[in-house]
């Protein structure tokens, strides 16, 4: 070594630290090209770990340690963690696909402005892997100063080289997807991007051409001014002024021991970083509401050893601590140390582990870079929460003094390892127990925004009701909770979304609380149509019109038994099913049948028993349950029509028998409200089987739901609906405080796609909800959901729920309603009153 280079290299200016900054040749679908090298670059999917049982997480780790053991052994690799903003304007676009009725576009920017406000991040998940080497100039050596801090290569990339590498980075992709972290390859342009968010200008991406991003298209991407400073650097804009400050910070020490879940997730926990800004709030305003995301990002450099090169440096370490030992003992003090003999008894069970398992060796340089736009203050504000937060797992997290321009290049794609002496040997589990891919992960992939993940990891929630049968999966959404928690709102706001995709929702209102959804419906433009018990909507439930499209066939069977469900039993006891069914002959051979005319045929029979019934049909037919589906109409209420919309059916009086109760006992109030119900579940099953509406989508919606299963009828149309419904395109949404009974009902649970858990406070419940969710029935489950409901003073938390999707994955998730009016619209308190139903501006 030349005698400048050895007083360089003392002063920590040698080595890898005054390398040149990478030089790029090329851009392509999973490939950096520089001057030097050749990198591969993948895109790695999230895992849903925050709820994820034990056994579950325990074979995930060990499959990432066979990935890192067995893929990457070898390799020299640079793992990213990045956080981009979520483009709100995005959702505007994708409306335009999911939504077609109403003022869909009023409804959709409802959302965008209220994805503004949140101002999310999005998180993403990157690995690069130096695939080979590459021959000709490196280039000149770089600077001190960072005006040259990345350079672009006019060389180009000769095609047959091309194909070699992309056949390489395809190859070892292959061998990653089967990871945990489902591999695949990168986009150009999100190698474009992560290349040029470092500038900090906002310039518009490259396209590529024929795959490829080179010469004066990928010079834009470098084109930014990056000015060091003892612990900080300063980018800068176009017009000379700065445009955001960073700080790089290295993970210079680790506890012996890490635990998982806990401090050992040290790359997860990334997101739970927050700090107070420097900014004026209104008196009086919460205290939790001031803290803002951190969001420091990741560049970890790592290199798996191979199991003969971990061997080699763990059995050279026992010999050192071995002979440190006897080094001792022959001295005066024969005192070795604890520390060097637990070295030596480690080392030992180390190199045994590695023999028998799939246990190697990493050596990983840990780095968080933090960025401000705001100002260095901010910055360092940022820092300090950063530095604070990871002391309290107990890892030591410093500033990179006097060399932020080292680690900052260090942390570019194409670069490589600068600073080795901040770095880490240590066995692979300590690197993938830090879980960088974990966090909350649940919903949909496409579809309407319902809320937001409050789970380790910021996202939002998609929810689409009426997917499952376009996916040929089972059709049925849970919504169980305890009253007030927010439930039947989730489940007005999915009826909402659901009627924006141009879906025909009915619902079956017992509580009386669904009202709301219809006046918002019509605010913005939806079909929606309110249908109540009482004289005034006498007729909307008749068989005769419901069954219409089905023929008279289908009603000369309804119609007579649902009268003789509503008759007097004693009057039933005396034959009177035999002049009910030829009143219903004669009325449909007269032509526009209605059972109204039934009703007012008995009346005129010869037959004193037709008449007697006739009679007593005819009274009850002006009570509030009764006129519905034996009544004369008044003209006052339209029908219930099978066309695209909402219709809301309120009978908030009714009162159906339990199973266990006899027919004979059943009292006039029990009757009528069968006879009814009966009309609304002949009408559901006969609406979703019809031919010619199998193209619509269809949403059958039942808040309360334990009141029509305690009955024979109501669980039958239930797991009828739930088990055709991907057949018909019928989805059905339940909504109930009581998950035990539900658990019974093995048809309906067995279609069950996604599960929304509200609070709950009983232990039974509290199990009985577990097993929906997919969840341990322990003490941390209970715990789980009765907190779920409540804020951190303990005041009610309502909309908060946990989720599991079609996938059985289970996180938590605010229900989000994207305004105030809306949130007016769609209260379920006593206290709301009705708005106006004037179209929203």
């Amino acid at each position: 070594m030349k005698v400048v280079q050895r007083v360089g290299a003392f002063l920590g200016l040698g080595g890898e630290r005054s390398a040149a900054p990478p030089q790029y040749a090329a851009l392509a679908d999973g490939l950096v090209i520089t001057t030097g090298h050749a990198e591969a670059w993948y895109v790695l999917r999230g895992s849903n770990t925050d709820l994820m049982p034990e056994p579950a997480r325990d074979a995930e780790l060990d499959q990432a340690d066979r990935a890192l053991a067995r893929t990457l052994a070898g390799f020299d690799c640079h793992l990213r963690v990045l956080w981009s903003p979520l483009q709100a304007d995005d959702y505007a676009a994708q409306a335009a696909e999911l939504f077609s009725a109403g003022h869909w576009q009023a409804w959709a920017d409802l959302r965008v402005r209220r994805l503004a406000q949140i101002g999310m991040d999005t998180r993403h998940l990157l690995l690069g892997v130096r695939l080979a080497e590459r021959g000709g100039p490196v280039g000149r050596a770089g600077r001190r100063g960072v005006q040259d801090g990345l350079v672009v290569d006019a060389t180009v990339v000769g095609r047959q080289e091309l194909a070699r590498l992309d056949a390489l980075m395809r190859r070892l992709g292959r061998r990653l997807e089967s990871s945990p972290w489902k591999a695949r390859p990168a986009p150009v342009e999100t190698l474009a991007w992560m290349i040029s968010r470092e500038q900090h200008r906002g310039t518009r991406l490259p396209a590529p051409e024929s795959g490829l991003i080179t010469g004066a298209k990928l010079t834009s991407l470098t084109r930014g001014r990056i000015l060091p400073y003892p612990d900080h650097l300063r980018v800068t804009g176009a017009d000379g002024g700065t445009t955001a400050w960073v700080a790089v910070l290295a993970l210079s020490g680790f506890p012996p021991l890490l635990e998982s879940p806990g401090a050992g997730e040290w790359l997860r926990v990334l997101s739970d970083v927050t700090y107070a800004p420097d900014l004026e709030f209104p008196a009086g305003t919460d205290p939790h509401g001031l803290l803002a995301q951190v969001s420091p990002e990741a560049s970890v450099r790592l290199r798996v050893l191979t199991k003969r090169e971990a061997l080699a440096r763990t059995d050279d370490t026992r010999k050192l601590a071995k002979e440190q030992r006897r080094s001792a003992a022959r001295q005066s003090a024969e005192d070795p140390g604890r520390e060097v003999a637990e070295t030596e008894a480690v080392m030992a069970a180390l190199t045994r582990d590695m023999r028998r398992e799939d246990l190697t060796l990493v050596e990983d340089h840990p780095r968080l870079v933090v960025t401000s736009t705001a100002s260095l203050a901010d910055l360092r504000a940022r820092v300090d929460a950063v530095v604070t937060h990871y002391g309290g797992l107990g890892i030591e997290v410093i500033v990179g003094e006097e060399e932020q321009r080292e680690l900052w290049l260090e942390s570019q794609p194409g670069d490589r390892l600068r600073v080795p002496d901040l770095g880490h040997v240590r066995d692979v589990t300590a690197l993938s127990g830090s879980w960088w891919w974990g966090g909350a992960q649940v919903g949909d992939d496409k579809g309407p925004i319902a809320g937001y993940l409050t789970g380790s990891t910021p996202g939002v929630f998609r929810n689409d009701v009426t997917a499952g049968s376009d996916r040929g999966d089972a059709t049925t959404t849970a919504f169980i909770g305890r009253s007030g928690r927010g439930k039947t709102t989730a489940m007005m706001l999915s009826m909402l979304d659901a009627g924006f995709r141009g879906a025909y929702c009915l619902a079956i209102d017992f509580k009386g609380d669904l009202g709301g959804v219809v006046s918002a419906a019509r605010a913005y433009g939806l079909n929606a149509h309110l249908v109540e018990t009482g004289p005034r909507f006498a007729g909307v439930a008749d068989l005769f019109v419901l069954l219409d499209k089905e023929g008279s066939e289908r009603a000369q069977i309804e119609v007579p038994a649902q009268l003789g469900i509503a008759m007097p039993p004693h009057l039933r006891a005396r034959g009177a099913e035999t002049p009910v069914q030829h009143a219903t002959n004669a009325v449909i051979a007269a032509g526009d049948p209605a059972t109204w005319k039934v009703v007012e045929y008995l009346r005129g029979m010869e037959s004193p028993l037709a008449r007697e019934t006739g009679e007593a049909l005819h009274e009850l037919s002006l009570t509030a349950i009764g006129a519905p589906f034996m009544g004369r109409p008044t003209g006052q209420a339209s029908p219930l029509v099978p066309e695209p919309g909402l219709w809301v059916v309120q009978i908030p009086g009714i009162s159906l028998p339990g199973a266990e109760t006899a027919r004979e006992d059943w009292n006039v109030l029990q009757r009528l409200s069968v006879a009814l119900m009966h009309s609304m579940l002949a009408y559901g099953v006969t609406t979703a089987g019809r031919r010619d509406l199998r193209g619509l989508r269809k949403a059958v919606c039942i808040p309360e739901v334990h009141v029509l299963t305690a009955t024979r009828e109501g669980a039958a149309f239930l797991g009828y609906i739930a088990r055709v419904g991907r057949a018909l395109a019928t989805s059905l949404l339940l909504d109930t405080q009581d998950p035990e009974s539900l658990l019974r009902h093995v048809g309906v649970v067995e279609q069950l796609t996604t599960v929304v858990g509200f609070q709950l406070t009983t232990a039974d419940q509290q199990d009985a909800l577990a097993d929906l969710l997919g969840l341990p029935r322990d003490r941390h489950t209970r715990a789980l959901i009765h907190s779920i409901g409540l804020q951190a003073d303990g005041e009610i938390r309502h909309g908060h729920s946990i989720v599991r999707d079609r996938r059985f994955a289970a996180a938590t998730v605010q229900w989000d309603i994207p305004s105030t009016t809306l949130h007016h619209l769609l209260d379920t308190s006593p206290r709301t009153t009705a708005l106006p139903l004037e179209p929203l501006q």
